[in-house]
């Protein structure tokens, strides 16, 4: 024990000094989400002068994400893997860059293209044996410090302890900075009566015993809201939030029925309040592990009833799925949807589900004839399943052009469907008939 000990004793220091380690031209990679180590961005972001051309590789960014603003050009550029609030103006203006990749490939990158230079991350205080957990943030943050040359972690109390799987030595850390300080929240969502009938549709494809996926937002929080009445749910998701805290309080969810890990619920990172961080916190069956394998599709299928669901921002009438970009500006990225939609496919029993308002504030309709103009396909018509709606249910896989078409647009928003219906027409030389 007196060797760890002394070990950290002898790497402990500021953040202002720590962060003199990183150098021009440094790719640094930050730990994911709420899991970001704020004291050391701060510092970085303090010390901007000492550095040119530093790349900040990040995902979702849930801070202040200073490193993008236009007077920190010359010293920081951004590559997201996902593109958030903080991060969006310099992706537009050109200050940024934006790297596609399934989430679940994110460690492969670090490990064979792109050489981690020094990694910024937030762990626990070490227990009696030197281990730290990485609490809220695994996925992509383990391989981070597993590849860095250099590893600079702030040291935080606060964080929640969510081993055994999430744990790094003290001796994986060059430069300790103690520094307590609340983990970043996510508070929920605003549900209206628009994502309260979305999320009832969706839980009529969820049955007793299933094991779920769920995204971030309203809408998943929505779903939650209408499976009180449902028995025995696992939890197999890249993330979870505070509304799967109050069904496992209730007993809905418990993770009996689960294939793969019974008993545990699987995630790789954590979105949401103190609440949900008290509950993961050394509870032994919160089990958060690295992104590559909780995220591998060869992995999650082998949860039978897997059910996947995530959110789209344009369906076409063929079921392609754009889900990160608004025609050519990038608003978010790819994330776990198509890991886990592929999952749920190969999954005994499995389905996926793209669950969206029908339009956005009512003036634009999300189910179109043809994708916005340089819009990616997120995910392809081969591999949707359901699409939901507050209007309905349209399944898709398995079906016809016509077929599937004509599922969409009866679950469009009803302004819209006499356009959808005549763009039917021309496409399929046939009639519209409901």
């Amino acid at each position: 024990m007196s060797n760890w000990i002394a070990y950290y004793e002898e790497r402990r220091t500021t953040a202002a000094e720590a962060v003199k380690h990183i150098h021009s031209g440094d790719r640094v990679v930050i730990g994911h989400a709420c899991g970001e180590p704020s004291a050391l961005i701060d510092a970085m972001v303090a010390n901007a002068a000492a550095y040119r051309d530093v790349e900040i590789v990040h995902m979702v960014a849930m801070g202040k994400g200073e490193y993008c603003k236009p007077e920190y050009e010359k010293n920081f550029r951004h590559n997201a893997f996902f593109v958030g609030g903080s991060t969006r103006k310099a992706l537009e203006e050109g200050r940024a860059d934006f790297t596609p990749c399934f989430f679940y490939e994110v460690p492969k990158r670090f490990e064979e293209q792109m050489p981690v230079d020094v990694a910024l991350v937030m762990c626990t205080p070490p227990d009696e044996t030197g281990e730290c957990s990485l609490g809220v943030s695994v996925d992509y943050t383990m391989a981070a410090v597993k590849n860095a040359k250099t590893v600079i972690a702030q040291i935080n109390p606060q964080m929640p302890w969510t081993g055994p799987y999430s744990t790094i030595n003290i001796r994986d850390i060059d430069y300790i900075v103690e520094q307590e300080a609340p983990v970043i929240e996510l508070k929920s969502g605003v549900i209206g009566d628009v994502e309260k009938a979305i999320g009832e549709n969706c839980a009529k494809l969820v049955n007793d015993g299933d094991t779920l996926q769920l995204g971030i937002g309203a809408i998943p929080d929505a779903v939650l809201m209408f499976l009180k009445d449902k028995k025995d749910l696992g939890i197999h998701s890249e993330m979870f939030s505070d509304g799967v805290v109050a069904l496992a309080e209730a007993g809905v969810i418990n993770n009996s029925k689960k294939t793969l890990h019974p008993g545990k619920f699987i995630v790789t990172f954590l979105m949401g309040t103190k609440k949900l961080y008290d509950f993961a916190d050394h509870n032994p069956d919160v089990e958060l592990r690295p992104v590559d394998y909780v995220n591998n599709p060869f992995v999650a299928y082998q949860n039978d009833n897997l059910v996947s669901i995530n959110s789209a921002v344009q369906v076409d009438l063929y079921g392609q799925v754009s889900a990160e970009s608004v025609g050519e500006k990038q608003i978010s990225g790819v994330g776990g949807q198509v890991d886990f939609i592929r999952a749920a496919a190969a999954s005994k029993g499995g389905k996926s589900i793209i669950a969206m308002p029908s339009t956005v504030k009512g003036i634009i309709s999300k189910i179109v004839p043809f994708l916005d103009a340089g819009a990616p396909v997120t995910t392809g018509r081969m591999d949707v399943d359901y699409i939901v709606t507050e209007y309905g249910i349209a399944a898709l896989k398995g079906r016809t052009l016509r077929e599937r078409a004509k599922n969409l647009i009866e679950i469009a928003h009803p302004d819209f469907r006499d356009e959808l219906k005549k763009e039917f027409e021309r496409r399929f030389h046939q009639k519209y008939k409901n």
